[in-house]
């Protein structure tokens, strides 16, 4: 397949779906650039996946990726999260507030989601995009028939041979220098914490499959590595966060800006997943405490209190500042004009 062609894309550019980040703003923005952009849906429920889709399709009539979570349901375990809370009470009083008296399943898995595959069987989004998993095969089975093209992010070989089998596109190689949520089916499991060079090569050698590099790439000259080791395109997050059309707020574009830059850390402190952060007083505690960290999305309801806590007090060091290892690199420009430019570095090259 070409998936350049299929998707009408003028540049094999993706703009990642960054939950809670990405707007249909940047996503219409991006998509009538000639690029491909995306919203991410996994944060919110179906009445909310409707309206970002139709904001999107208000401001584009081009194809966009719709994203969606598949985490394994998390484990509820009192005394593990009793203690996680405890262990907060220092951060939270810093700031003149206290924790939450219990945790939550914040996110539900589209893998239980009902509602989720019905809007998008009705609304039928060009492209769908998975993240930590595959959906059932029913699931999977409707969304093929309605028509959308299915990506998965896929980490190392078992788990894109795991998407091949289940019916999948095209792979999204996420490499280990990709901001934001480790993609791993299994957080638990051993990490085998392969490049996005590396793990693009691999899948691209051993697949079959298209593949869509992810992870570190913030310019032209990236996107053309990219393709040259055989990746149909390169998906980039961190290059998007300083666009206008972004929801970051004041705090993480000054970091994004700074010597911050140039550090990150993968964290589960934040939300109870691995995940790529620029360096701040959470990550910097999260590193320093031996408390058990609940499960994702649970650990991510203490994660988001405290730093709403912070930011009435005007500290922005306690939020989820996800970042790639590119990150230093990122432009404060327009979507549109942050994809011009992107394809301008591709033809100097």
């Amino acid at each position: 397949m070409s998936l350049i062609a299929d998707l009408r894309l003028a540049s094999p550019i993706i703009q990642a779906p960054m939950a809670g980040i990405s707007t249909p703003a940047m996503a219409a923005a991006v998509s009538n650039a000639g690029a491909l952009g995306s919203i991410a849906v996994g944060a919110t429920d179906a009445a909310g996946g409707r309206a970002m889709i139709a904001e999107t399709r208000a401001l584009t009539d081009l194809p966009f990726n719709v994203n969606l979570f598949v985490h394994a349901p998390p484990r509820i375990r009192p005394a593990e999260e009793a203690a996680w809370l405890d262990a907060l009470v220092p951060l939270f009083a810093a700031q003149g507030a206290g924790p939450p008296a219990a945790l939550d399943t914040i996110y539900r898995s589209f893998a239980d989601d009902p509602a989720m595959l019905d809007l998008l069987v009705e609304t039928l989004p060009r492209v769908v995009s998975f993240h930590f998993g595959l959906p059932g095969a029913q699931q999977i089975a409707a969304l093929k028939q309605a028509g959308c093209l299915l990506l998965a992010s896929v980490t190392n070989l078992d788990e894109a041979a795991a998407a091949r089998t289940a019916g999948i596109d095209v792979l999204v190689a996420q490499g280990f220098e990709a901001g934001g949520h480790r993609g791993m089916f299994d957080p638990d499991a051993a990490d085998a914490m392969l490049g996005t060079f590396a793990l693009t090569r691999l899948l691209v050698a051993k697949t079959g499959l298209p593949v869509i590099a992810a992870g570190g790439i913030m310019d032209g000259r990236g996107v053309r590595a990219a393709l040259d080791l055989g990746a149909v395109a390169a998906q980039l997050g961190t290059a998007f966060i300083a666009c206008p059309e972004s929801s970051a707020d004041a705090a993480y574009r000054a970091a994004l800006a700074s010597p911050a830059a140039q550090q990150t850390v993968m964290t589960r402190a934040i939300s109870g997943r691995p995940a790529r952060c620029l360096a701040n007083r959470f990550t910097q505690w999260g590193a320093e405490n031996s408390s058990d960290v609940p499960d994702y999305p649970r650990a991510y309801a203490a994660g988001k209190a405290l730093n709403a806590a912070a930011r009435t007090r005007g500290e922005g060091g306690y939020g989820a500042q996800w970042a790639g290892q590119g990150a230093p690199l990122a432009r404060a420009l327009p979507a549109a004009d942050l994809i011009a430019a992107i394809v301008a570095e591709m033809e100097a090259t």
